[in-house]
């Protein structure tokens, strides 16, 4: 039911749906678990400014779940979930464990630059 409901919703660009067909594909519930799907939904989601989407595209980046892992990116949406009022320094110390100062500033970089471009491109 949820799926019906929300996938046209989606589909015409709410946000919101958006971040629950990713969860939906992401968890499995409701639908057969598919990361890519996950990772779909949670970036439009994300384009339009959604911190939860944006921490859950971190960590897909971070674990390489539906894309290919990814520590600058996964630290990249780790930066904009955090400027958007999401607590995200437990990815961000984890993702700067494994990652060189170089590719930190790179991140940070990068979510600067995707701030500033409303999203787009990222």
């Amino acid at each position: 039911t949820a799926l019906r409901e929300w996938r046209p919703l989606a589909e015409q660009g709410d946000a919101i749906a958006q971040y629950n067909l990713g969860v939906m594909y992401d968890k499995g519930r409701g639908v057969v678990q598919d990361y890519g799907q996950a990772v779909k939904w949670y970036h439009r989601a994300a384009e339009q400014g959604d911190a939860d989407a944006q921490i859950k595209l971190g960590l897909m980046y971070g674990l390489g779940d539906g894309v290919v892992e990814d520590y600058v990116t996964a630290h990249m949406w780790g930066n904009i979930a955090r400027a958007n009022g999401y607590d995200s320094g437990k990815l961000l110390d984890a993702l700067e464990q494994l990652m060189s100062k170089g590719q930190i500033a790179r991140a940070q970089q990068r979510a600067s630059d995707c701030m500033a471009n409303q999203y787009k491109n990222c």
